[in-house]
């Protein structure tokens, strides 16, 4: 069908977005009781990470039977009902397709234990364990009835083999299911590693031994074309990859649009310029390494799904900004980089509100499994308990999975929280923010508007102009305007020596002069029109 260039998409974590029965999860008719809501946002697309049926050793992403609801969210007809009301809002939903796994009480995984002729190749056994670890840490073998199956992930997810062309059509049976019920397409979860090549052991390495055989391996290229061709391109759809480990390059062999894979991948390679750079772990921001980054992939790669934080990531603003003494200001600054910048614009649930890293004191109030698994592996690498817990308290998942604040008591439940609510929900809410004009909620808001009403923003070119330790500068243009997006990342003012073009579109900052002088976490985006 094409890639659409307008979209805006929104993502919601269901467990923490709304609870309609005061259970403490958030559920599908919490959802639909917010739609107004996002629908006022101005955004197209609504990215519903999982809500099948699943024991929830992963919060989902262990999916026991994909063609039902979790219990805990809801039912089938509150998801049908939850895609025509969506549908009468202009409102599009794409869902997870988690397709490296399914989880260990899944019919298929149960009946591949009992060495049911149809399904005992269904996943990848072998007698004796090769060498492989597990992205949670650890070894990515365990075993049952004597033999050893293969987990990448944690070991109630054991891989799907693709070698079996029943899982083929299986997984297409799935992907027709939900496309029949008005789906309009998949966020593919770690979709670069589903074909393992080999068994053979790999080269030794301090994380993910044996990813030299199963990392974007020529079979799942074909994979994805017999999914494209053979599924998605009988609808009208999107398709969203996460990738592990990818290159421009690699980006580029999954999204030209002759090759017929996906229409875009998530990236993390601006994820990790603030990890790992020492053996205890520390970290720290350099924003230059955020921009060369960003740069590079602007440059290179054919089109880009452009994200800050999701249900993986910790809270942006907590993690590229100040979310103390300027936590209004580089909220919008990271919003209006987001917007500057060409490619799809992802925004997750409670990022417009500029909502911060959670407050955990104590490693029991941590409900994600890799938290648990990283800090025990922590503990065998000799790090000291102080510096794990603070390790875990800046890069946890939970970071992101906290309770949407509705209101200045939290909003999301009258029950107890599944997970923690952050306490500064009382002065950080959408209630709060819905009646300041100058709010950042509003400031998203202006954001859209600006995106859907310019055509330079969705289908203008990049050019970086500036990049220092802390701002960068850079230009979008097409044939009728040229766009310059100003970003200043310290707490520090600073003049630059540069004489800015055409007139002030948005500023995070509202001033009455507007010179070379950029104030601590200012943004700013000027707007040229050509002759």
């Amino acid at each position: 069908m094409g890639l659409n260039r307008d979209l805006v998409v929104y993502q919601i974590y269901p467990r923490s977005f709304k609870d309609n029965n005061s259970d403490g999860i958030g559920d599908i008719l919490g959802i639909i009781s917010k739609l107004d809501y996002i629908k006022s946002l101005g955004v197209d697309v609504l990215w519903l990470s999982p809500v099948y049926k699943s024991p929830n050793d992963d919060n989902g992403y262990d999916i026991s039977d994909y063609k039902a609801i979790n219990p805990e969210f809801g039912s089938m007809k509150d998801m049908d009902k939850l895609i025509s009301e969506a549908s009468l809002r202009g409102i599009k939903i794409i869902m997870d397709l988690v397709i490296n796994h399914t989880s260990d009480e899944h019919e298929w995984f149960k009946k591949s234990v009992l060495g049911d002729p149809k399904y005992k190749d269904y996943y990848i056994w072998k007698d004796k364990p090769n060498n492989w670890t597990s992205f949670f840490g650890g070894k990515a073998w365990d075993q049952v009835n004597g033999k050893y199956y293969l987990h990448l992930f944690s070991k109630k997810q054991p891989d799907l083999n693709w070698h079996n062309s029943d899982v083929m059509n299986d997984i297409q049976d799935v992907m027709k299911f939900w496309l029949d019920k008005g789906i309009y397409g998949f966020r593919c979860d770690v979709i670069n590693i589903i074909f393992k090549t080999s068994l053979e052991n790999g080269k030794k390495r301090f994380v993910l031994t044996g990813k030299e055989h199963y990392h974007q391996q020529e079979g799942m290229h074909e994979i994805l074309k017999r999914l494209r061709t053979e599924v998605l391109d009988k609808y009208n759809t999107f398709t969203v990859g996460e990738t592990v480990m990818v290159t421009p390059s690699q980006a580029n062999d999954l999204i030209l649009p002759f090759r017929n894979e996906l229409d875009m991948i998530f990236s993390f390679a601006h994820m990790e310029i603030d990890q790992i750079n020492n053996k205890w772990f520390k970290t720290k921001f350099k924003p230059k390494k955020l921009f060369d980054c960003l740069s590079r992939w602007q440059e290179e790669v054919y089109w880009n799904a452009n994200y800050f934080e999701n249900h993986d990531q910790p809270r942006s603003v907590s993690r590229f900004g100040n979310d103390v003494e300027y936590h209004i200001e580089s909220a919008k600054l990271l919003a209006t980089l987001l917007f500057g910048l060409k490619g799809t614009p992802y925004i997750y649930q409670g990022q417009e509100i500029g909502m911060t890293n959670g407050y955990f004191v104590d490693m029991s109030e941590f409900k994600d499994t890799e938290t648990h698994q990283i800090y025990k592996l922590g503990k065998k690498l000799g790090i000291p308990k102080k510096i794990r817990f603070k390790m875990m308290q800046k890069t946890s998942r939970d970071n992101a999975r906290t309770p949407m604040q509705w209101n200045h008591n939290g909003g999301f439940t009258s029950g107890n929280p599944w997970l923690k609510q952050n306490p500064n929900c009382a002065h950080i809410n959408v209630l709060e923010q819905e009646s300041k004009p100058d709010s950042i909620l509003n400031y998203y808001r202006k954001l859209i508007q600006l995106r859907k009403k310019y055509h330079v923003f969705r289908y203008g070119s990049f050019e970086a102009i500036l990049k220092t330790k802390t701002t960068f500068m850079f230009k979008r243009s097409n044939d009728t305007h040229d766009l310059y997006v100003i970003c200043h990342f310290s707490n520090k003012s600073k003049k630059i020596n540069h004489v800015f073009e055409g007139d002030i579109l948005i500023s995070n900052l509202p001033k009455k002069v507007y010179d070379n002088v950029l104030s601590p976490y200012e943004a700013r985006i000027y707007i040229k029109e050509k002759k």
